[in-house]
């Protein structure tokens, strides 16, 4: 694994991936995660690139290449052998939220004439044993910050030259260890809608295999089961947690949801959404996106007339265009990221978990008899709501909502440009798709403590009025002419999901019995203790679409030890243990 402080042009990148692919003793995978304030535009890459002497590798490099909003983007490429993580923004921000362990170091001279010696401790934390390190300039500071955070340094030809040898074993956060396989390489997931069939895939691509256990007859046909969904971002003027993770997992929906499209088959489209916007005005919304510094190729603020034009059918308000949202069937999404995953990936289907148990090193998934399903190493919870039984009923803020979708013929809409047939999918108060398969899908009701299964007219009604607030348009529809579908969204309060590893809890007996015995590791969700192997992913309520590529990725780094697409800020906003934390943290303020 390889850091660079600088990018360029991508040339040292595309040396290093050229050098590893030359070398009959290369490693598994490469993986170069980069910092780049100010990374070169599409056009300006080509033109880089022109004549790069590895013209394949900067081909593809060019393909991948994403929208440059100031995130961690991650770059796959073959079959994800090789990865390019590239940090968005200065190199002060990032190496301390930066979540890997790294071979080799290489700092380019721009950022050795700016470097705060503080940043040597994040180099330390980031460092596997006898890690290397290049600096291409010589600078006291650095120096001897590398020496204290543990670095051996010498000085060669004018450059900085370094392995790391501390001498005692730095503190790192028990939530970023990787996991120790028992022998194999292997991961039992329980469930097969998105978040189960997208982290099989994350894991393939990092060498794990799986088998995924779902209690229903095939693949996402619980709350993944409806027939579309939508895909987007979301801007905020203070770009805080929630902005920035959906970021993140909108721009990794768009390359799976493509890749869907593209290589199976999947009904959807990646080419944009609009999202309207009833609290700024489009100069505000312009400006929001000026101080963010979001490119258009993310998103732009459209007039209400824009907007209008966009969609072919007249909208009461400006709106957000995210150029690479969309929608897709969440079934089909799933299936892709099975496909995806290849041979490394099984399905063992009409299979009921009802208990856990650890034993001798493997995780066991145990019937309805007690008798022993399947086991392995690391066992990953992906099944929504019933996550929260097999772990005993912990004390997550997780609560369950009912919502109802409703279908009715495109015909009956009128035609082409009237209120409710649009090209695009348009989000709001509510939702509305474009035609698919003759019908128009709209929706959705939200209702927390329903159980009721059936389809009913009142929600349907409720829905057309959600829909023509959303049009601004009256729409002549009678509701007991509509079909639909109910399901059950697992969502938690503060709308992000769940995912990492387990945190002890009094259900698990790991030596820690309760919270109160957990004293100040529970200040900061990374440093709650882990069940050893268990993890899970779930609570993505209405938004599994969005959050499951990235969100798989996020869990399979974890299992793995590869390192994460995500800062580690955001990852202690997803984490598991955030619920234990602000238990912890109230308590004390008593």
């Amino acid at each position: 694994m390889v850091l660079a402080t600088g990018f360029g042009h991508g040339r040292h990148f595309l040396a290093t991936w050229d050098a590893w692919r030359q070398d009959p003793q290369r490693s598994e995978r490469l993986c170069f995660i980069t910092i780049e304030a100010q990374p070169p535009t599409h056009a300006a890459l080509a033109s880089a690139l022109a004549n790069s002497p590895h013209s394949d590798l900067a081909a593809a490099l060019l393909v991948a290449w994403p929208p440059l909003t100031p995130n961690l983007h991650r770059l796959a490429f073959g079959d994800a052998t090789v990865q390019l993580l590239l940090a968005v923004g200065e190199v002060g921000t990032w190496l301390p939220d930066l979540v890997a362990t790294v071979d080799a170091f290489h700092l380019d001279e721009n950022s050795v004439r700016e470097w705060d010696g503080r940043w040597c401790k994040a180099l330390g934390r980031l460092a596997a044993p006898g890690a290397t390190l290049v600096a291409d300039i010589d600078a006291d500071k650095l120096r001897r910050g590398l020496a204290t955070a543990g670095f051996d340094v010498k000085l060669e030809a004018g450059s900085i030259h370094a392995h790391y040898a501390p001498k005692f074993e730095p503190r790192r956060a028990v939530a970023r260890e990787r996991s120790k396989p028992a022998g194999e390489r292997r991961v039992l997931i329980v469930g097969a809608g998105l978040a189960g069939c997208a982290a099989a895939l994350a894991l393939a691509e990092q060498g794990w295999r799986s088998t995924l256990l779902e209690r229903r007859a095939g693949l996402a046909e619980e709350s993944s089961g409806n027939p579309a969904g939508l895909f987007h971002g979301i801007v905020n003027v203070r770009d805080g947690m929630h902005a920035r993770f959906n970021r993140a997992a909108a721009l990794a929906a768009q390359g799976a949801v493509q890749t869907a499209i593209d290589a199976h088959g999947a009904r959807g489209s990646a080419e944009g959404l609009l999202r309207l916007e009833t609290s700024l005005d489009r100069a505000q919304m312009q400006a929001a996106l000026d101080a963010l510094r979001l490119p258009a190729d993310y998103v732009q603020a459209f007039s209400a007339a824009q907007a209008s034009a966009r969609c072919g059918m007249p909208l009461p308000h400006p709106a957000w265009f995210y150029a690479g949202g969309g929608w897709v069937q969440p079934a089909a999404l799933a299936r892709a990221f099975f496909e995806r995953a290849s041979r490394q990936a099984t399905l063992r289907s009409g299979v009921e978990v009802q208990t856990l148990r650890f034993a001798e090193g493997h995780w066991q998934a145990l019937d309805t008899h007690g008798a022993v399903i399947d086991a392995a190493p690391a066992l990953l919870l992906a099944n929504a709501g019933d996550t929260l039984r097999l772990l005993g009923a912990p004390d997550w803020s997780i609560e369950k909502t009912r919502g109802q979708i409703s279908l009715a013929p495109s015909a009956a809409f009128g035609p082409a440009g009237s209120p409710g047939r649009s090209t695009l999918p348009i989000a709001g108060a509510g939702y509305l798709l474009p035609e698919s398969n003759g019908q128009v899908m709209f929706g959705a009701t939200t209702q927390a403590g329903d159980e009721d299964a059936s389809v009913r007219d009142s929600d349907h009604a409720a829905n057309l009025a959600q829909l023509e607030r959303l049009t601004g348009t009256p729409l002549a529809l009678d509701p007991s002419t509509l079909s639909g579908r109910t399901a059950w969204r697992w969502s938690s309060r503060d709308r992000l999901p769940v995912i990492g590893a387990v945190p002890v809890m009094p259900c698990f007996d790991f030596g820690v019995q309760n919270e109160s015995a957990l004293g100040r590791r529970a200040d900061h969700a990374r440093f709650v203790p882990r069940v050893p192997g268990l993890f899970v992913f779930t609570a993505l309520g209405s938004r599994g679409i969005t959050w499951s590529a990235l969100g798989g990725r996020v869990v399979a780094a974890a299992i793995s030890g590869a390192p994460a697409p995500l800062e580690a800020s955001l990852l202690d906003a997803i984490d598991p243990a955030r619920f234990i934390t602000r238990r912890v943290r109230r308590s004390s303020a008593r």
